[in-house]
Formats: C-alpha cells, sequence, structure tokens
C-alpha cells in the first residue's frame, strides 16, 4: 500500500477538547474523524485495525463453539418495555417513532432480540446448548461523550448469548466464554485484570469484567498484589471492627449551626470523624407503583455504596432524596439528618461498621442541630446491617493481601443471566422429562471500537501511536528518505515486494515530503517497524526501527525478511500460547 494513496490526514496539534492521549494520538495520526459529539468515522487505518481485532474475536469464538450472526440495530419498544428495560435503562436509550407512530429504539444491547428469537425457533433440550453472537455497531445516548471513541453515542461490540437447558450447561458456556476473552485479550496485547463486577441492568447476579488499567479509566479497580480484584462498586475488604467498650451516656441535643457536613460536624462537637453517624436519604423504587425512602447509616469518615444499597434492597432504582423529601419523611435538610426518631415508613439500613459504635453523634432532623451519645437500639433502629460502604486503600482484601487502587477502562464483561430474561419473554424447552423449563442464558460483550483506545492508552507515547503488531494496521511502514532519489525509491519497492511476497503488510511511503515529515507521520501511525531507505541505500543497507522501544539497528538489504521476521515474532505477545 502506498501512502500517496491511502487518507492519513495527520496533525500537528491535537483538538482543544482531548483530555485523554489515545484521544489526542488517534485524531493526530488520521485514525478517527468526529462526526458529531459522541459520533466518530473511522479513516482507513482505524479500521484496518478494528478489523483485525474482529479477526481474533471470531476465531476465539469459533474456537469456544460460538457461531456468529447478525441483529437489527432498529428494534421494536415492546420486546424492552415486557423487559422492563425501556424505563430502567434511562436516558442513555435512543427512542424513536416511524411513520405509523409505531415506537422503536436504537439497540445498545440485544438480550430480549436473542431470547426472542430462540424462544421461537428451539422448543426441547436437545437443540441446546447453543453460544450465538454478533459484531455490530451499538447505541447510547450518553450525557457527556468524552476521550474520543473510549465514551462515545455509537461503537462497535461483541454480543454474545449462550442458550442452555441446565445451570451446568450455563456453567460449561461461561467458562469457554471467559477462556476465550483471556485469549482474546493476550493476542491483543493488553495489560489487563479480569474483576468482579456488579450486573447493574444486565439483570443476573455473577458476572465478571475484564477491564484494562488506564490513567483515563472510567471505573475504579481494588486489587492486590494477590489475587484478588473488583470494581470499586462490587470491593469488600476484612471487617475489622472492634467493639466499643463505653457506657452509654445520656442522649443530648446540641445546636452545630451551620454545620452541615461531617467534618464541619466533627469539629462543631469536638469530635472525630468516625464517631458520627453520616445518614443519607435515597429514595428506592421497588416497582412502578412503589418507592420507599432508605436511611443509610455510616461512620462519617467511610463512603455509601449505591450499588451495595441497591442490590441488597433488590429495587428497580436508587436515587439521593431531594430537600423535599428529606423535609416530607424527616423533617430537615441534607446535613442535618439522623435516625433518632425515625418512623417505620422509613426503611434503615447501616453499615456494618455502625454496629460496634457507642455513644455516637447524628442529625437531629432539626436544622442546626446535632445529638450526642446516640446509640444502637436504646435511641433508633436499624432495620438491616451490611456492607455498604466503599473500601479505602490499604484494607485487606478477601485474599489477606492489601488493598491497591487503579483507575480502569473496560473491556469486556460476561454475565449469568440465568432465567432473567428467559422467564420474562416466555422462552422454554421441553427438558429430557418432557417438562417445560426456562432456558438458562449467559451474556457476553466486548467493546470492540473501545478497545483501540485502550491500546493506544497503554501503548502511546508523546510522539504518537504505537501498535502491537497482532492488530497493527500494517507490519512495517518503509521509508525512502528521498522520493525524488531514485536508487532509494527502487530499494523501498523492492523491499516492500520482498516483504509483501512474505506474507507482510507493508506502508510504503511515497510520498514527496520532507524526510522530518515523514519520519514524525511515522511516530504518529506508529507501525510496529520502519525501515529506512537514505544515504547509505547506495551501500545497499537500511535502518530498521523498533517503534515500541526506540531501537534501531543497521542491516544488509537481503537481511530484512528474516530480521522483521525476528523482530515481529519478539514483539508478538507471550502469552497467546499459554492462553490456548
Amino acid at each position: 500500500m502506498k501512502q500517496s494513496k491511502i487518507l492519513i490526514p495527520t496533525k500537528k496539534e491535537a483538538p482543544a477538547d482531548a483530555e485523554a492521549l489515545s484521544h489526542k494520538m488517534m485524531v493526530r495520526a488520521g485514525y478517527i474523524y468526529q462526526v458529531s459529539a459522541g459520533v466518530w468515522a473511522y479513516l482507513p487505518m482505524a479500521y484496518r485495525v478494528i478489523r483485525k481485532v474482529e479477526n481474533i474475536i471470531r476465531e476465539e469464538m469459533e474456537k469456544a463453539g460460538a457461531v456468529e450472526m447478525m441483529m437489527p440495530a432498529l428494534l421494536p419498544a415492546d420486546l424492552w418495555k415486557k423487559s422492563g428495560r425501556y424505563e430502567s435503562y434511562g436516558d442513555n436509550l435512543f427512542k424513536l417513532k416511524d411513520r405509523r407512530d409505531r415506537e422503536f429504539i436504537l439497540g445498545p444491547t440485544h438480550e430480549e432480540t436473542f431470547t426472542s428469537i430462540l424462544r421461537d425457533s428451539v422448543q426441547s433440550y436437545k437443540k441446546l446448548p447453543l453460544v450465538v453472537y454478533q459484531l455490530q455497531d451499538k447505541f447510547r445516548d450518553e450525557d457527556r461523550p468524552r476521550y474520543g471513541i473510549l465514551r462515545g453515542k455509537e461503537f462497535e461490540m461483541l454480543d454474545g448469548y449462550s442458550f442452555s437447558a441446565d445451570q451446568a450447561g450455563l456453567d460449561e458456556a461461561y467458562n469457554l466464554q471467559a477462556k476465550a476473552y483471556r485469549n482474546i485479550f493476550d493476542k491483543i496485547g493488553l495489560d489487563y485484570k479480569v474483576i468482579l463486577a456488579d450486573s447493574g441492568t444486565m439483570g443476573g447476579k455473577n458476572s465478571q469484567e475484564f477491564s484494562a488499567p488506564a490513567e483515563v479509566g472510567e471505573d475504579t479497580i481494588a486489587y492486590t498484589d494477590g489475587t484478588y480484584a473488583a470494581n470499586l462498586e462490587k470491593a469488600t475488604s476484612k471487617f475489622v471492627g472492634v467493639q466499643q467498650t463505653a457506657d452509654p451516656a445520656e442522649l443530648q441535643k446540641q445546636a452545630t449551626p451551620g454545620a452541615h457536613s461531617v467534618d464541619e460536624a466533627a469539629e462543631s462537637l469536638g469530635l472525630e470523624s468516625s464517631q458520627i453517624i453520616k445518614s443519607m436519604l435515597y429514595m428506592a423504587k421497588m416497582d412502578e407503583e412503589e418507592t420507599v425512602p432508605v436511611l443509610v447509616l455510616m461512620r462519617g469518615n467511610d463512603e455509601v455504596n449505591e450499588t451495595k444499597v441497591e442490590n441488597a434492597l433488590d429495587c428497580e432504582e436508587l436515587s439521593l432524596a431531594t430537600e423535599e423529601d428529606a423535609e416530607k419523611y424527616l423533617g430537615a435538610h441534607p446535613g442535618s439528618l439522623g435516625p433518632v426518631g425515625v418512623g417505620e415508613e422509613v426503611k434503615i439500613l447501616a453499615d456494618n461498621y455502625v454496629k460496634v459504635l457507642v455513644n455516637m453523634a447524628c442529625g437531629a432532623n432539626e436544622d442546626g442541630f446535632h445529638y450526642v451519645n446516640a446509640n444502637l437500639d436504646r435511641d433508633f433502629r436499624v432495620d438491616e446491617f451490611g456492607d455498604f460502604r466503599n473500601v479505602q486503600e490499604g484494607e485487606i482484601a478477601p485474599d489477606g493481601q492489601p488493598i491497591k487502587f487503579t483507575r480502569g477502562i473496560e473491556l469486556g464483561h460476561i454475565f449469568k443471566l440465568g432465567t432473567h430474561y428467559s422467564k420474562i419473554l416466555g422462552a422454554q424447552v421441553l427438558d429430557q422429562n418432557g417438562r417445560q423449563t426456562d432456558m438458562v442464558m449467559g451474556s457476553y460483550g466486548i467493546g470492540v471500537s473501545r478497545l483501540l483506545s485502550a491500546v493506544a492508552e497503554q501503548t502511546a507515547d508523546e510522539h504518537g501511536l504505537a501498535w502491537p503488531d497482532s492488530i497493527a494496521p500494517f507490519d512495517v511502514h518503509v521509508i525512502p528518505v528521498n522520493a525524488k532519489n531514485e536508487e532509494q525509491m527502487q530499494m523501498a519497492e523492492s523491499i516492500t515486494k520482498t516483504l509483501e511476497t512474505a506474507g507482510y503488510e507493508v506502508l510504503l511511503d511515497d510520498r514527496k515530503e520532507r524526510a522530518g515529515v515523514k519520519f514524525a507521520d511515522a511516530d504518529l501511525i506508529g507501525l510496529p517497524l520502519r525501515v529506512t531507505v537514505g544515504k547509505k541505500a547506495s551501500e545497499g543497507i537500511v535502518e530498521v526501527k523498533i517503534r515500541k522501544t526506540g531501537e534501531t539497528i543497521e542491516i544488509k538489504q537481503e537481511e530484512i525478511e528474516n530480521t522483521v521476521g525476528i523482530l515481529l515474532k519478539q514483539l508478538t505477545p507471550a502469552t497467546e500460547t499459554a492462553a490456548d
């Protein structure tokens, strides 16, 4: 491929709004073009990377027994209304109507569609298990698209689904997919962690997330140097609370003017923040007809983990109460709320660490006042204790090691959905006893286009991109320093032909540009190897540069095929064989 014949609009400057390194470099290197906020065109170089990622995915999916098919992106709203996700998915769902006023959505994922097809196509357990998947664009109306293609409104995704007649079939499919995902990310050359994660709007209870550590990651990963890794929303640590032994003192109300935060209350009362009860009022939507006020209590130096609270309540939606809600149920504004005297209409949850405290301080449900010496059971009740807090760095994880934090980009997510969708949508088969049984489902997703951002975040530098050979748009960049020099051009074309005949993909920079421009563009584009044909062409000598390390070597022209083969083999992820 001649560089003059391919669209690679490199730029000297990054977009003014670009925060992430991957965003800056993929725009500067001419890989992507912004059509609208959160909507991107994948230019030829990016599209070549995507195709290579797709090929790796297809290869591993086939090994895992999955079969590719294609769903429509335009979906009838009725299916999503039946599953309950038409409302629960929230504002991220693109909703539209056709000319006959029928409601549709643009699919952000396809559990309902696949389930309905399997429901109408398979009636016996003998046809199961089946694993089907697709590679397709998805649509989510992101409120704040950012980081280039990492968080956009349209993106490519692999979504796969397993259908089994029993739990054993699901377990087998889930494990095969987990292995396939490891193989995929190993072959691509990503640094990633397999972590415990929350299922969110997907339904089901068991899930694993594959996350790439990166500065611009959307999630916080709690991990150890041992075997533990989890999303912050799912992470737990060893309980180390020690029961306080002080005698319960008399409950007193004290004025705390201007004290609206835990720190302000602690200063006003002369107490440690850990002795203050933080009281957070939420509204939990249990179903279409019932919304329950929930007061969550925890030590003042801890943060509420809303995902844990939502899971404990098994509610459809959890939202922080408004000032009006706080006044209605507790008679005060946030900052002065507490559990003393709260009626039965408000459900009270408390973190486990609250259970060991004695003589606590808390809001008095009167603006500008706090109670001191509040004690459990004597002065207030708790309906349910549990782990409702975010873990903190340095705490001990379940594997006995100290917890560390890093940011992470979600690459993929696998779920054991169970019968969540099959039960709602009526996807049943006859089992071996002739009885109707719900199909047991799994759901498996990889953000294909966002993999480009994840790789770029981990490998790019201040000069540009640096693709691993497994997904690089081309293997080798051949650059004649002076395209007007006939000897250099002839050697560059000869080298290109030799490498292409050997099976390598080569980009030949035949442009009549200055050498500095060519080298700067080559670093931006980020192909694994660069072969420079310069002044020593007359001696039959060229320079080979490894983009990742910057290392350069001089070799004779006749050594090019062997040298490229050796260097690219060294750059291939060593984990591929072990993963297989």
